[in-house]
């Protein structure tokens, strides 16, 4: 899995989306470019598994994604979908989980559906790019 974790760390980090990038023991954390309140895309192993996820400390960061998602009425799995397709990854998006977990943290994330570097690289660009549209985590809107 640290080899899988490596490759993606290569490949993510020159797309220049993410304002950092950590290396931990078992996952790749990469900060949320632009966002007004700390958050992170994360691929993780989970007990042998990937898993991609999207978190915040940030109650309020978190329901103006909720907010959005209702308003627009599109399931997150939908807009990850898309942008799956943009990056040439055909398929269907496991269910995407929302709940705070133990460490009070707002999380998005869903298992990723095979352990390859190719998959786990899309689908952690696929969820950047799908959040950074929700909420405000791309950072100041223009209404005007």
């Amino acid at each position: 899995m640290r080899e899988i974790l490596n490759t993606v760390n290569s490949r993510v980090s020159s797309s220049g989306v993410f304002s950092q990038i950590e290396t931990l023991a078992d996952r790749l954390r990469c900060h949320a470019k632009g966002c007004p309140e700390p958050a992170w895309y994360e691929l993780a192993d989970v007990e042998g598994r990937l898993v991609v996820r999207f978190a915040t400390p940030d109650r309020w960061l978190s329901e103006s994604i909720e907010s959005d998602l209702m308003h627009f009425g599109d399931p997150i799995e939908e807009l990850v979908e898309e942008e799956l397709a943009e990056l040439g990854w055909r398929g269907k998006v496991p269910s995407i989980k929302h709940f705070r977990d133990d460490d009070k943290l707002y999380t998005f994330e869903n298992a990723v559906p095979a352990a390859d570097a190719d998959t786990a690289s899309k689908f952690l660009l696929a969820y950047e790019a799908a959040f950074r549209a929700l909420g405000d985590v791309g950072g100041e809107k223009d209404d005007e």
